[in-house]
């Protein structure tokens, strides 16, 4: 885009946009080990509030009230061990509902194994060329570190804004968006969300959902020399994990096409599995928890009931697990689907915000995974997609990165996003 085609205050903006200080940002970030639930989460989300609060924002930081929070009828579960945590806004000065909240998540996920960490200590923030590597890279600090920027920039070059613009800094998102649900329920809203969670350059309308689950299957312990005598648990699980295969791939009948490029939208995973507690006993009980994608506009309870019914159809056709049957629980993440209406016009805002900065137009897209986006547009009723630097296939990875240049892009694109939306003069 010509500087000519850009309104003066866009541009003043845009020219407050310190990139250096974004990338600064980025690695102090990323050097913070904010595990989910930990006190270094705690702790970012106080260093947060002094940064918002020197950007000229209006800051609430709050305790969050677990069990009260624990207690509502709408709790979206959680995994991780807490014993605390703080909410996080901070918003320009002025009356009415903000125009605009850029939102993200301070938490990240542990480290894993760190001797699959080739680029050394996960929390270095090691910059090689244009890529910065650690945990929490691109999941979502990168995201972050640009909200932060956006409105040090609105700041720093003394444009007036019509409307108000707000940083939401949630924590929890890991485990279920307590941060999120706790942010809505104190009354914080928008008339529209974008959460920079990373998107390869997509626009992101709408989320799949994710459900926690746990199955313990029964069994009949015995002396491993004589393993006839009981009934393995880990072998009563097979049709129970054939019968979930059958069920997935069901599910995937009819996807909605902005899934393309996903072949597993909806996926069944499990992703722990323990059984017996003697190398030579027949195992007495198996537990296998895992992953259960909900689809596009499904009501969580319908596909728990869906779930908890296959799962009783393939104990009803086992002798043992006919009299033994399964027992299916609902521990850990609840994430119901999400979704922006169609044709919403911010889709069309975000889109021009990159392409008049030059960018490639970017492509209306789902994601197979949940998110905050289901509790900003279902608990909050704010219009809300994703847009931010990143590639979430490195999320979550001990390969885990982020492109400097594509994140100082993105920076940019909220910057005029946030000066048009927000009448910027």
């Amino acid at each position: 885009m010509n500087r000519a085609d850009l309104t003066t205050a866009e541009q003043r903006v845009l020219d407050a946009l310190d990139t250096a200080e974004l990338v600064h940002h980025l690695v102090d970030l990323v050097r913070v080990p904010s595990v989910t639930g930990t006190d270094a989460e705690s702790d970012l989300q106080h260093r947060s509030a002094r940064e918002l609060t020197e950007a000229g924002l209006d800051v609430d930081l709050w305790t969050l009230d677990l069990d009260d929070l624990r207690a509502d009828p709408d709790f979206p579960g959680t995994e991780a061990e807490r014993l605390e945590g703080y909410g996080l806004v901070g918003t320009t000065p002025g009356d009415g509902i903000p125009g605009l909240v850029l939102q993200g998540h301070v938490d990240v996920v542990p480290v894993g194994d760190l001797a699959k960490w080739a680029a050394g200590d996960p929390y270095s923030a090691r910059i090689d060329g244009d890529v910065l590597h650690g945990r929490g890279a691109c999941d979502m600090k990168a995201g972050v570190a640009v909200n932060l920027a956006v409105a040090r920039a609105i700041h720093r070059s003394g444009v007036r804004l019509e409307r108000r613009l707000a940083i939401h800094s949630v924590v929890s998102e890991e485990d279920g968006g307590l941060g999120a649900f706790a942010t809505l329920r104190r009354g914080h809203g928008g008339e529209v969300a974008v959460i920079t969670e990373p998107t390869s350059g997509k626009v992101i309308t709408a989320n799949a959902g994710a459900l926690t689950f746990r199955l313990d299957v029964p069994g009949r312990a015995a002396h491993g020399s004589t393993r006839l005598e009981g009934v393995s648990a880990f072998e009563a699980f097979w049709p129970i994990h054939l019968a979930l295969r059958a069920l997935e791939a069901e599910r995937h009948v009819d996807v909605d096409p902005r899934f393309a490029g996903h072949d597993l939208p909806y996926g069944i995973s499990i992703g722990r599995v323990s059984a017996g507690d003697w190398s030579s006993s027949v195992p007495d009980l198996l537990t296998a928890e895992g992953r259960y994608g909900v689809r596009l506009g499904e009501d969580p309870a319908q596909a728990r009931a869906a779930f908890e019914e296959r799962v009783a159809q393939a104990c009803a056709a086992d002798p043992w697990l006919r009299e033994n049957p399964v027992v299916v629980t609902w521990p850990g993440g609840q994430f119901a689907s999400g979704s922006l209406a169609p044709g919403h016009p911010l889709i069309d805002e975000v889109c021009r915000a990159v392409t008049d900065l030059g960018g490639a137009l970017p492509v209306e897209a789902a994601a197979p995974y949940g998110s905050d986006l289901r509790l900003y547009a279902g608990v909050g009723g704010i219009p809300t997609l994703h847009y931010g630097p990143g590639d979430v296939r490195f999320a979550h990875a001990p390969r885990e990165q982020v492109s400097l240049a594509e994140t100082i892009q993105v920076a940019r694109a909220m910057a005029l996003l946030a000066a048009r939306r927000l009448g910027a003069h």
